[in-house]
């Protein structure tokens, strides 16, 4: 019907189905089919097929009609662009699917204008080309798939010329996808991973040397191409850490044996302290806690390392035990799985039942010098246990550190004993052995406290309140703001410090908790046995510094839900003031 083959108009609108004139012209039923590159002739005999309408039946599946199907025709089948008009129709609220392939192909050729032989039927679709004498009535079922293809093929084109929305003919792209490298996250190809080429930056991303994230390698890890491509969907699956990157230059020019204070790469200079430390300001934990020798163990230990108070965990964590329990290892462990695996343990030391753990930030310790210990017997009480002191000391940068922690002798009246272990520990504690001095010429031979820029001494020093109990007593049910200062001037260690006979150059937190001891076990409640002892401070921190305000105390306080002893534990939170030293200490 191309080629300006048209039909007569006049005979087509006077023809009707069942009129004499429609029946005369009508010609055999079946007519052989044209050659692909004729287009179908319509002669007399077919105006009753023309005038009336046909809807084909589609033949039935056979195999042979399937494989006979082209790709394209697939293709178009599952991929249906809808129109301006169907986007129309769907926002006005009908339904933009509910058409078939015909009305779809009708609604173009009405809207492009096309011929009126350009129907929907499939005997007026043009057939596709095929080799001649081919041809016939019997082969209509096989060249199905080719009238579609080229019915559609037909319908794009006329609708495109006539100023319509076109159609796509094909979705292949118009030249290959870039190779994917390594920006592929699995087999199948995603849209997330399509790199565009033509893109300023792309050239920049694939790059073929392995540049380094803003991280450091982790130990054991090899190196893996995904972590420098940030195109990728697994990009965040980085084989390194997330530790500040480390260049080797800087590792080659570091002075881990020799330095000054101010040398640039010093490991203990100004740079290193002002990256860690930007104000030179060390949060320190300080606690002591008579344990009574229990073998029980609290069930949680948060209140004590952990306290309500503190916002941060502290950057260092020394605690001190006296009358430990059985197992130390135990009790370490124990200490360990409180803080995390943020934190190590820097040392640890026993004496007879004194107990010490040094527990740092574990990226701190090598910030540390190496750390020494010296022990002081001041009285043989049994095998296990003993009266004496630990010491343990260590620079942490330019600064030293003392700590000390004590066992006096108890008793209500023997405050003179108490004084004389303190004068031995003064003198007997060797410390330090090894590391130097920061300040020699401050430091006196018969005191070890003199050694060090910060001194902290806690342990359960035993002074108690005078006066008796009942007068104790009187004063705990007063109002509990007023009576600890009213407590406190009952307290013997506070009036020998007065007296500067013990702690000198020592200062202490304020009290603002009731006394420490002595307690019935799991019990809040003080004493109610036939001994009636007197509650009293005698787990105490003391802290001293060589340099003015160089230690501040934050918190000062006690652990009254820890009750597996008769004392309850108390602990100390302080600023240290840090200053940078040389690497070879």
């Amino acid at each position: 019907m191309l080629k300006g083959q048209l039909p007569n108009t006049d005979e087509d609108l006077a023809a009707r189905p069942g009129s004499p004139a429609a029946d005369d012209r009508r010609g055999p039923k079946k007519s052989p089919m044209l050659p692909l590159d004729t287009p179908a002739q319509v002669g007399n005999e077919d105006a009753q097929a023309r005038g009336r309408p046909f809807s084909p039946k589609p033949p039935p599946p056979r195999p042979r009609l399937e494989r006979a199907l082209s790709l394209d025709e697939k293709g178009w089948r599952k991929r249906r662009f809808r129109t301006s008009r169907e986007d129309l129709a769907a926002r006005n609220g009908a339904s933009p699917s509910g058409g078939s392939l015909q009305d779809e192909a009708a609604g173009t050729a009405a809207r492009s204008g096309s011929p009126p032989c350009l129907s929907t039927s499939l005997q007026e679709i043009p057939t596709t080309r095929r080799a001649p004498g081919s041809g016939g009535p019997s082969s209509r079922g096989n060249c199905l798939s080719g009238m579609i293809s080229t019915s559609l093929d037909l319908l794009h084109r006329d609708g495109a010329s006539a100023g319509s929305t076109p159609r796509l003919a094909s979705l292949l792209p118009p030249r290959p996808l870039p190779a994917m490298e390594w920006n592929v996250a699995s087999e199948a190809l995603r849209t997330a991973n399509k790199v565009d080429q033509d893109h300023a930056d792309f050239q920049a991303r694939r790059q073929v040397r392995l540049f380094r994230a803003p991280s450091s390698l982790g130990p054991g890890r090899p190196p893996s191409p995904l972590a420098c491509d940030d195109c990728s969907l697994h990009s965040a699956r980085s084989a390194f850490s997330l530790l500040v990157p480390i260049r080797t230059k800087d590792v080659r020019s570091r002075s881990y044996l020799e330095g000054s204070l101010l040398a640039s790469g010093a490991l203990m200079g100004a740079d290193e302290l002002a990256r860690y430390f930007p104000d030179r300001n060390m949060a320190l934990f300080v606690a002591t806690w008579n344990m009574q020798g229990q073998k029980e163990l609290p069930p949680n230990l948060d209140e004590l390392l952990l306290p309500a108070e503190a916002d941060f965990a502290q950057d260092l964590y020394v605690v001190g035990v006296q009358e430990g329990c059985s197992d130390r290892r135990e009790w370490e462990t124990r200490l360990q799985e409180t803080l995390g695996p943020h934190y190590v343990m820097l040392y640890s030391a026993a004496h007879g039942a004194l107990y010490m753990s040094v527990l740092i930030r574990r990226d701190l310790i090598w910030f540390c010098s190496e750390v020494e210990s010296s022990t002081v017997t001041t009285r043989i009480v049994s095998q296990i246990k003993t009266k004496g002191a630990l010491g343990v000391s260590f620079t942490f940068f330019g600064t030293s550190l003392l700590f000390i922690t004590s066992h006096f002798t108890s008793g209500d009246g023997k405050v003179g004993e108490r004084l004389v272990d303190y004068s031995k520990t003064v003198q007997g504690l060797a410390l330090p052995k090894n590391v130097p001095d920061t300040s020699p010429y401050r430091s006196d031979a018969a005191d070890v406290t003199t050694r060090f820029d910060g001194v902290f001494w806690f342990g359960d020093f035993n002074f108690r309140l005078s006066g008796g109990r009942a007068a104790v007593e009187a004063i705990l049910k007063q109002d509990p703001g007023a009576s600890v200062q009213a407590l406190l001037q009952h307290d013997q260690l506070t009036r020998e410090m007065k007296r500067g006979s013990i702690f000198k150059g020592f200062q202490e937190p304020d009290i603002h908790f009731l006394p420490s001891y002595k307690f019935d076990i799991g019990k809040d409640s003080y004493d109610t046995t036939s001994k009636q002892r007197t509650p009293s401070y005698t787990d105490r921190v003391m802290y001293r510094s060589r340099h003015r305000d160089d230690i501040c105390p934050v918190k000062y306080s006690s652990c009254p839900g820890i009750r597996t002893s008769d004392h309850r534990p108390v602990y100390g939170l302080f600023r240290v003031r840090v200053r940078p030293g040389r690497d070879k200490n």
